[in-house]
């Protein structure tokens, strides 16, 4: 397996992945007739509620392009904003969320309920362990090709 290359002008900004990546949660989620609402403001905790009705979810949406040995690496936790790092690392906690939407470079997504995360910095998709929780693909964040 190739290692995967950007191949589009320029580089995407952490805030423009970041945006791509609620839209097309938003975009899975409406599809399955789901109501979504976007906390107004900075939500420290979830990105995107959503509701079928009687029930209602809190989802935190990450994404990531850093692919090695087969598997996307996605950091779950949040290292600071855009200003000067205070070294404080806010590690995901599973009680405060109730799914995981996660959109790769090459347009692959997950929807993994809170209590199936095992890990507070990182985890790996593509493999065995979150399989059960893939979704259908949507647009890739990158233009990418097989090096």
């Amino acid at each position: 397996m190739g290692t995967y290359v950007c191949v589009v002008d320029g580089r995407i900004s952490p805030r423009e992945q970041g945006d791509l990546g609620e839209f097309s949660a938003i975009d899975w989620l409406r599809s399955r007739g789901y109501a979504i609402y976007v906390p107004l403001g900075h939500s420290p905790d979830c990105d995107l509620i959503a509701t079928d009705g009687p029930r209602t979810w809190r989802i935190q949406v990450k994404t990531s392009t850093v692919f090695r040995l087969g598997r996307w690496a996605i950091t779950v936790c949040t290292r600071g904003g855009n200003q000067s790092w205070s070294g404080l690392v806010k590690r995901l906690d599973p009680t405060r969320i109730d799914y995981l939407f996660v959109l790769v470079g090459d347009g692959r997504r997950w929807f993994i309920p809170a209590a199936e995360i095992q890990g507070v910095t990182k985890i790996h998709v593509g493999g065995p362990k979150y399989a059960s929780f893939e979704v259908e693909a949507g647009r890739p964040l990158l233009v990418i090709r097989a090096a």
